[in-house]
This record gives structure tokens, sequence and C-alpha cells, in this order.
């Protein structure tokens, strides 16, 4: 059986967003106003010219339009909630339920293109060829814009530590919660699900401008929604990525926290110490929580263990468990 010791509990913030959260919630306001604009223009004039992929591009633009509000909304909600006690983590994982939402409805977009497509392989219709590649060029441009805008280069860096240690009485146990809140920067799955939309409409607008350039050269008419199936394909697989990445984050199963798992371990081995339960799951881009759970002979406060956990920059929440046994 341990000695406790007696120690002054601290309350703490759950502030898990990521470095980078206001700065692009900014940002995608401005690709908003951007898309919108073009996605009116490029709707009309593949109607009024029947381009099968400049339509198909303007209406991928709009449901992007929507994609970025569902984006914009998802960060100003977690902003201004990141301090609500009803999120006992905080609201850093919102980004990624945004970003599966976006992922389902890329899909969605991917499904439309592609049937729409198919129908017009079968019953090709006269495409004016000029005014819609010169539109295509216009949409092209204000995507790459907007995918300018959106990039992320997902690096990371290291963190200034704040911690402070809870120490509860226990039976067997010490438990110490060390809490590190400086900004994360990780992936974020909500500007990432936002950039894939955007990539998306640059990629459909390359294809469609290829498309009509060679129906105009050669009267290949079949071309413009053989290049609205390709799109199609492309932009399916793009969000079956993220309906991985960001679904794993929301189920716990971020590939990230495997590495954490590692640090942990490695940190904790010259302790002497056994690690008899090992919880790591992410709570917000860059951000990552723990429970571990110690047997040891001669077992430590929580705070020295504590300390060799430090260095691991992705830690944000530590929650440590010593018992007494036979390590």
């Amino acid at each position: 059986m341990t000695t406790t010791h007696n120690s002054m509990a601290f309350g703490h913030d759950h502030f898990f967003l990521g470095s980078d959260h206001q700065r692009n919630e900014r940002k995608v306001w401005l690709v908003i106003a951007l898309t919108a604009s073009m996605t009116l223009v490029e709707i009309v004039a593949g109607t009024l010219y029947g381009s099968m992929a400049l339509v198909a591009d303007g209406w991928h633009m709009s449901t992007h339009a929507g994609a970025m509000l569902i984006a914009v909304l998802a960060y100003r909600f977690a902003r201004r909630h990141a301090g609500n006690p009803r999120f006992t983590f905080g609201t850093g994982k919102l980004g990624d339920l945004a970003g599966f939402a976006n992922a389902v409805l890329l899909a969605l977009v991917a499904l439309l293109i592609g049937w729409e497509s198919l129908v017009r392989l079968t019953q090709p219709i006269h495409i004016d060829f000029n005014q819609a590649i010169a539109v295509a060029v216009v949409g092209l441009g204000v995507n790459l814009v907007c995918a300018w805008l959106l990039k992320d280069d997902h690096s990371h860096h290291g963190h200034h530590h704040h911690g402070h240690g809870h120490h509860h009485h226990g039976h067997d146990h010490h438990h110490s919660n060390d809490e590190h809140h400086a900004p994360g920067k990780g992936r974020d799955n909500n500007l990432r699900a936002a950039y894939l939309h955007v990539l998306a409409d640059a990629l459909t607008s390359v294809l469609a401008i290829f498309a009509l350039l060679l129906g105009r050269s050669y009267g290949w008419l079949w071309a413009d929604p053989a290049m609205g199936v390709a799109g199609a394909l492309v932009i399916a697989r793009w969000s079956w990525g993220l309906i991985r990445d960001s679904g794993s984050v929301l189920l716990d199963a971020a590939a990230e926290g495997q590495d954490v798992r590692q640090e942990i371990r490695e940190a904790m081995a010259p302790t002497g110490g056994q690690v008899t339960d090992l919880h790591v799951w992410q709570v917000g881009p860059g951000h990552f929580a723990a429970i571990v759970s110690l047997m040891a002979r001669e077992p430590r406060e929580p705070a020295h263990y504590k300390v060799l956990l430090a260095h691991i920059h992705e830690l944000s929440h530590v929650t440590v468990e010593v018992q007494l046994g036979n390590a």
C-alpha cells in the first residue's frame, strides 16, 4: 500500500483548438465569398453554352460553398464553446466532425457528377466551345486562388509546456493530471476538407478545359462527359481518404496516436515501472490526451512520472495512476 501525499488541486481549461484556428476561420470566409460569386457565373454560363463539364464544375462549386459554410461554422462554434464545461475534453474534435460531414458531401458530389456525365455520354448535346472555355479558365483561376488561401503545411513544431498536478487520495494509488495547453499544430481535418473541396473544383475545371479544347479541335463531344466521369472518380478517392482520417479521430483511432503511445512507453521504461494500461486519443489538432497506469515496486509521486513525459509536445492532458506491485 503506497502512501498518499496531500496537494492542492488546481482548476484548468480544456482549450484544445489548433494554433491557426482563427486564421483558418478568416481564410474560409474569404473563400466562401470568392466561390459563391464564381458558382453563379459557371452554372449560368454552362447552361447557356451547353457544357456538362462546366455545369458540373459550377454545381460542385455550389456544394463546395456549402461545405465551406459547414467548415466556418464549425470553427466558430468550437471557438465560442472552447471553455464550455459540457464538453469534457473541449471542442477540438469539432473540426474532425465537420471534416467527416464534408467528406460525405464530397462523395455525393462525385456520384452526381459521375451520373450526369454518364447520361451526357449517351445523350450528347451541342457545346459552344469558345465561351465555355473562357468561363472554365476564369473558374480555374478562382479555384487556384482559393487553394492557395487554404493550403496548410501540416508541419509540427514544439510548444511551451505549463503543467500542474492533481493528487487525489487513493487507496492503493496516486493520480496526477498534467495540463499542457499551448496551441497545437497538427493536421486540421476541417481545413483539409475545405482544401479538398477547392482542389476538386480545380480538377474539374482543368478537365473541363481539356475536354472543351479536344471537342473544339476534333469534334469529340464525348470528351466533355468522359472527363466528368474521370473527375468524379478522383474526387471519390479524395473523399474516402478524408472519411478514413477524420473518422479515425472521431473514433479515437488516429494514426498519430500510435507514435505518442510509443513515446510514452519509451519515457516510462527507465523508471522500472510496468505500464499496465495506456489510453491515448486525439482531442484536437496537435493535441492528445493520455491515461497512463503504472505498477512499480517502489512507486514515486505521479509528478515524477509527469516530468518524464513533458518532452512529448503533443500531450496536452495527462492522467497518471501509480500502483504498488511487482513490476
